[in-house]
């Protein structure tokens, strides 16, 4: 949720952010409008409360001839409170509808538009070339016995898989070097639930138009995560947390589910887009002077990441209109595909400002005072990586070169060959 304060004495800068994300820039005089109903209601409620206890505390002292009127007045004065309190609420309820469904404030230089008019920052390492008829990954997993999408079909449905052996010891191999590496970077490595509360789900941001991806169960009211982002941010939910010795920061290791509405005959062969993965993410609560500079970090150990796994990637400005209703500003790493020729994202990195600890309740405090934190994600591997893995790393007989950075959590093994 948005800062009020800001809003009020800043609603261009709002409406240029709703410009940019390709929202509704009408929302922001709406909410202000709304902003000024619910507190003059609330005024009001209040003033009229004050004035029956004031009436009320006169009783004692009338006399037989003035008490029954004052006792009159006093009920109607109860009633009357009761009625605007009835106004003053319904007035917060609307103000709190339409405060939530405007987007966080884009930080300034994000790309305005679309998917498409994302930035790109800069590439790293030579894109992939062979001398031999490129494999996709899927081909690659069945012949070393890795992946087997067949069974998982016939198990769980479209879009399931198995990892099987090497391809298991894969996953395992990547996920504890990602582990390994927030761990002596000084995050803390929790293994999260994979059920939320919807008052969890929704204070990550997660409920709004993109509800449609995630998993409901019904009969619990209860939310399968997509990232342990949203199990994370709300770990210090409704809490005054201390940031004196810097920011607290956290590695989640969970199981995430998505439904990938929309996205029928996208991606359907392989493990691009799966219902259920694997995922290492970093989490970090900060001051809001110091996000940007902790936003950098997460994205240094991202590469740092890709480095130890020796793929060629690019980093990319995502554009606001494809930013998420919680992030002020997201970079993404795409690592080449070489099968289909293109870029694949595998991972990204949001800074959301204090827009999810505003919902969640999460503070610290300053000189007395408390102030709302700043909330900061990013991935440092997932099962999507091992797409990327493969198809970069194969070899002409069906091989697989094992980069350097996962050799120690493989025995050593500098190459896995078809079995």
């Amino acid at each position: 949720m948005i800062d009020i304060r800001f809003v009020r004495d800043n609603p261009e800068a709002v409406k240029a952010s709703q410009r940019a994300r390709g929202a509704d820039e009408s929302l922001v005089d709406t909410l202000l409008r709304a902003d000024e109903s619910r507190r003059s209601t609330l005024q009001l409620a209040e003033e009229t409360r004050a004035e029956q206890k004031a009436l009320s505390r006169t009783i004692g002292k009338a006399s037989p001839d003035e008490r029954q009127a004052i006792l009159a007045q006093a009920q109607e004065l109860s009633a009357k409170v009761k009625e605007l309190e009835q106004v003053a609420s319904d007035a917060n309820g609307e103000y709190e509808r339409v405060a939530r469904s405007i987007d966080n404030i884009v930080i300034d230089g994000v790309p305005a538009g679309g998917e498409d008019d994302y930035e790109v920052l800069k590439h790293v390492g030579e894109v992939s070339s062979f001398d031999f008829p490129v494999r996709d990954h899927l081909d690659i997993a069945e012949g070393l016995e890795a992946i087997d999408m067949t069974r998982g079909t016939k198990v769980s449905g479209s879009r399931f898989y198995y990892l099987t052996g090497i391809g298991a010891r894969l996953e395992l191999a990547m996920l504890t070097a990602a582990a390994d590496l927030a761990e002596a970077n000084g995050f803390k490595l929790t293994i999260t639930p994979t059920l939320v509360k919807p008052e969890v789900m929704a204070g990550t941001g997660f409920l709004g138009a993109h509800s449609d991806e995630i998993y409901h169960l019904p009969a619990d009211d209860l939310y399968l995560v997509g990232t342990s982002e949203v199990a994370l941010a709300g770990f210090h939910s409704d809490e005054i947390i201390d940031l004196s010795d810097g920011p607290k920061r956290y590695a989640g290791w969970s199981t995430c589910y998505r439904r990938e509405a929309g996205s029928y005959g996208k991606d359907t062969r392989g493990i691009i887009r799966v219902h259920q993965f694997n995922k290492v993410e970093m989490f970090s609560y900060c001051t809001p002077d110091g996000a940007e500079e902790e936003h950098a970090k997460l994205l240094a150990l991202e590469e740092e990441m890709l480095a130890k796994v020796e793929l060629p990637y690019r980093v990319i400005d995502t554009a606001a209109g494809d930013l998420g209703s919680s992030a002020a500003r997201k970079f993404d790493c795409e690592a080449w595909l070489p099968s289909q020729e293109r870029w694949m994202e595998v991972t990204s990195t949001s800074n959301c400002t204090t827009f999810q600890a505003r919902r969640l309740g999460i503070r610290e405090r300053v000189n007395g005072q408390t102030q709302t934190v700043a909330t900061l994600n990013g991935t440092l591997a997932t099962t999507r990586w091992l797409v990327a893995i493969l198809e970069n790393h194969q070899q002409e007989d069906g091989s697989l070169y094992v980069p350097e950075g996962l050799r120690p959590y493989l025995g050593g093994r500098e190459i896995i060959s078809p079995l």
